[in-house]
């Protein structure tokens, strides 16, 4: 082990403490996360522990840990860090990830973990400076995903916006120009046609896909609850309009590149512009069949009404519409790639195995300081970790992670 390092065990490093009962009647309304083990479930108007803080799963989900960076309030299913005992709290929030938690698992019908157990954990841990600075880079990505999630929201919400003011609304460019007009979804501006939705859209069967037959690819799998994994194949070109069928029914997803939508998914087959497809199976009512597992069935959803703007109209929102939806596809690609880096070189700099003992640590570390200072070393870490070619429709290279400058 390297010169500074500790071995001890978990209860030396800091103490876990179990969260507290809130039942929902209790809760009132407020700023204050909640934050069970599966994350945050809501929020209050009161906190129990100042940030920063750590929780992780006690009972119920098992493995996750949760870094806070506000004052919060830790339920009775989580543990949450009471003392970090000096050590950095943000590097515990990546040590924790590293100690495979959800393997401590006791005994009985719910699945959870005894924090006396986890306190007898043996551990390697790093002095007070190496924390920092292994917490800066790991956090240097953290902030950048974070960043792109939020311009991905951003870029979803005007998208969605545009699409409510225009067709929801009808205060589309000319609705000056034209008159609204009875019918039996209400009033709709004059020229504008209701169809049934099997007139224009085939709602077309996923093919069955197990996890264990995909090989590794760039290529994105769609099951009901969205992206369920990856592949080196697709099914369908992109872009594309998905629909869950069995267990999350009504579910729509878009893909922008070509994906391998699964048997417990439709795929969207349309004349229409599809951005405005997206959002008008959003606004639908499906329904899920009498069947013993919830699904969605296809002559049931081709009687729904859809309301049909001019092609006019809809040429124009494609057009506004498109570059967004570009943008957010790059966006989240750029996501998965820097957390699958992120996460190779995770257990590297936790247990030492990456020497960053002669780095100069940053007060305000950016991913340009953090990943491009130090490219080369870090980049032939993560790709030791293991191969990962991201294809060419992947839309980012690793030298625009690496080569920034």
């Amino acid at each position: 082990m390297r010169n500074g390092w500790r071995q001890c065990t978990l209860d030396e490093v800091l103490t876990l403490q179990r969260g507290f009962d809130l039942p929902e009647r209790e809760r009132r309304p407020g700023a204050v996360p909640i934050i069970s083990s599966s994350g945050v479930t809501g929020y209050h108007d009161t906190a129990r522990v100042r940030a920063p803080g750590v929780v992780t799963g006690r009972y119920g989900t098992l493995g996750d840990v949760f870094y806070v960076t506000e004052d919060f309030w830790p339920l009775n299913t989580a543990l949450y860090v009471r003392d970090f005992k000096g050590n950095d709290p943000r590097f515990i929030g990546y040590f924790l990830r590293t100690l495979n938690l959800a393997r401590q698992n006791v005994a009985g019908a719910v699945p959870g973990v005894n924090r006396n157990v986890l306190h007898m954990l043996a551990v390697s841990i790093p002095p007070l400076p190496l924390q920092r600075i292994i917490a800066s880079i790991l956090a240097a990505y953290d902030d950048l995903i974070e960043n792109n999630t939020r311009r991905i929201a951003n870029l979803e919400e005007r998208a969605r916006l545009l699409y409510d003011e225009w067709f929801v609304r009808f205060r589309f460019p000319g609705h000056e120009r034209v008159r609204l007009v009875e019918s039996e979804l209400g009033m709709v501006p004059q020229g504008w046609k209701i169809v049934k939705l099997g007139d224009v859209i085939e709602f077309a069967y996923g093919k069955a896909l197990k996890a264990q037959e995909r090989m590794p690819g760039s290529v994105p799998v769609y099951g009901s609850s969205g992206i369920v994994g990856y592949h080196v194949e697709s099914l369908v070109r992109g872009p594309g309009v998905i629909v869950g069928r069995k267990g999350n029914v009504g579910t729509v997803y878009w893909s922008e590149t070509d994906f391998y939508p699964i048997d417990t998914v439709f795929y969207v087959r349309t004349d229409l512009s599809l951005p405005y497809v997206y959002y008008n199976l959003q606004r639908q009512r499906f329904l899920n069949s009498d069947a013993a597992v919830p699904g969605l069935r296809r002559a049931q959803a081709y009687l729904l009404d859809l309301l049909k703007p001019s092609d006019e109209l809809l040429r124009k929102f494609e057009q506004w519409a498109r570059p967004l939806f570009r943008e957010k596809s790059l966006l989240e690609r750029t996501n998965v790639m820097l957390r699958r880096t992120r996460d190779r070189l995770l257990p590297g700099l936790i247990a030492g195995e990456i020497d960053v003992s002669g780095w100069i640590e940053s007060k305000e570390p950016t991913m340009v300081e953090v990943a491009v200072q130090r490219a080369g070393s870090l980049r032939h870490m993560a790709e030791a970790a293991g191969e990962y070619e991201p294809g060419e429709r992947a839309g980012v290279e690793w030298k625009s992670l690496w080569e920034l400058r």
